[in-house]
């Protein structure tokens, strides 16, 4: 019994987030099992899973800025318009002006960084909710792709393809799979074994609970298995194909903003908003400066993934980003993040997004029509927003609720017992920062 309570309490590291988390990866297993036997063994095959990565890359690209969007707690709806307006931009500026593709990517870019920046300005210095700034912001951009494009699909030139539609290429020896895809997985199980051994160091020198080495031994034969089963169907693709372009750029990014989030201070400062945003003031985090970065790197990635769409497209056209936004807040809220804020990790938002992925391909493999995988899609959503209600009975905060307060009829107050001593007036608020929106 012992050894059972010790394996529920370090894979779970005592947290409702990652039991959640945790849950979702038994979730996601059996989504995968199911639809192995379902589709008669189609779903794990090289070609298939490359395929997977390929197609919905840029929507776990877009959990991963909806997350921090999300944690901060606002949400932002103009993602696909965004990411749709970025790619008519680039493939016209390349079409048209005949710019180099590095270039035309830097551009989507800098475009996806000023449309951040203007949204950011209406959240964080104007106090718009970020739902209000957003929902215009995905008539606005729409309509900007529509108006650009003419209505029309624009191609893209081959080298700009490479993001989206290329993959590693083959070298060296030939030894029946891609090479590089071999190393890329020799070098994440060496240092899935370092992060393991670094993270108990840390903790004996912290003089912290350090987990049983048992525990840590299977924690890490079945990240090992996985990472090893992974490399080797990817590896193994028919010739010309293996690990795609888009799920490096996937794998960095997960990464860099895994790092961000939970080792520096202004990724922390993120969570300290969402979980309580006027505590958060009073300790000094610039709210403004928060919620301006949160939409401004929403809107970059949502460039980003556009590009990688466009890329795999070989076309920009004006049904491009169409309900990306559903699939983006989903991903985030199936990986175990709160709609009410300050809950959620990348990693998390990585496992919803493959859940998403992978039930929309099993669907798809099994010829199921595209009017169900919406209604099933829109159940996902419901459940997920179902968090937000549990979360708003337990007193916590609420963006449902705190969009519906004005609409309400609040009963007065009763007069309270005379207190003991007044309560002392709320500091001045700093003008660098401002209240969350909502």
């Amino acid at each position: 019994m012992n050894r059972i309570s010790d394996l529920r309490k370090n894979l779970f590291a005592g947290t409702t987030s990652n039991a959640r988390q945790f849950g979702m990866i038994f979730t996601l297993v059996a989504i995968v099992l199911l639809f192995q036997i379902w589709t008669g063994g189609l779903t794990l095959t090289s070609g298939n899973l490359i395929a997977v990565v390929s197609q919905y890359s840029y929507i776990l690209i877009l959990s991963i800025g909806m997350l921090m969007v999300i944690v901060a707690g606002h949400i932002d709806l103009s993602v696909g318009s965004v990411a749709a307006f970025t790619g008519i931009v680039v493939a016209k500026a390349m079409e048209t002006y005949s710019l180099p593709w590095p270039l035309g990517i830097a551009l989507g870019l800098l475009v996806g960084a000023l449309i951040g920046a203007w949204q950011g300005f209406w959240v964080a210095y104007v106090g718009v909710p970020a739902f209000i700034v957003t929902l215009a912001g995905m008539m606005l951009f729409r309509g900007g792709n529509q108006y650009i494009g003419n209505a029309d699909t624009v191609p893209v030139p081959e080298g700009f393809r490479e993001i989206g539609a290329g993959f590693l290429p083959e070298v060296g020896p030939d030894t029946g799979y891609n090479n590089l895809t071999l190393l890329l997985g020799l070098a994440a199980c060496a240092g899935m074994v370092w992060r393991e051994g670094r993270a108990r160091q840390t903790r004996r020198e912290m003089n912290a609970d350090v987990a049983p080495l048992w525990i840590t031994g299977i924690r890490l034969a079945v990240m090992l298995a996985v990472i090893v089963f992974a490399t080797l169907r990817f590896a193994g693709g028919r010739v010309g194909t293996s690990l795609p372009v888009s799920g490096i750029i996937l794998m960095v990014l997960v990464l860099a903003y895994s790092y961000y989030t939970r080792n520096t201070i202004a990724g922390r400062h993120i969570y300290a908003v969402g979980g309580n945003a006027r505590a958060a003031e009073l300790s000094g985090v610039k709210l403004r400066r928060v919620n301006f970065v949160v939409m401004m790197n929403m809107s970059v990635l949502a460039a980003l993934a556009g590009m990688i769409f466009v890329a795999r497209s070989a076309a920009s056209g004006p049904q491009d980003g169409l309900s990306w936004e559903l699939d983006a807040i989903a991903a985030v809220f199936i990986g175990g993040a709160a709609v009410s804020g300050g809950l959620g990790t990348i990693s998390g938002s990585i496992v919803g997004g493959l859940v998403m992925a992978l039930l929309n391909n099993g669907l798809q493999l099994e010829g199921v029509g595209s009017d169900m995988v919406q209604i099933i899609k829109g159940l996902v959503l419901l459940l997920a927003v179902a968090f937000d209600v549990y979360n708003k009975r337990q007193g916590r905060f609420s963006i449902i609720g705190s969009l519906l307060r004005p609409f309400r009829r609040e009963k007065p107050a009763a007069p309270a017992a005379a207190p003991a001593a007044a309560p002392a007036a709320a500091p001045a608020s700093d003008p660098d920062t401002a209240p969350v929106a909502g």
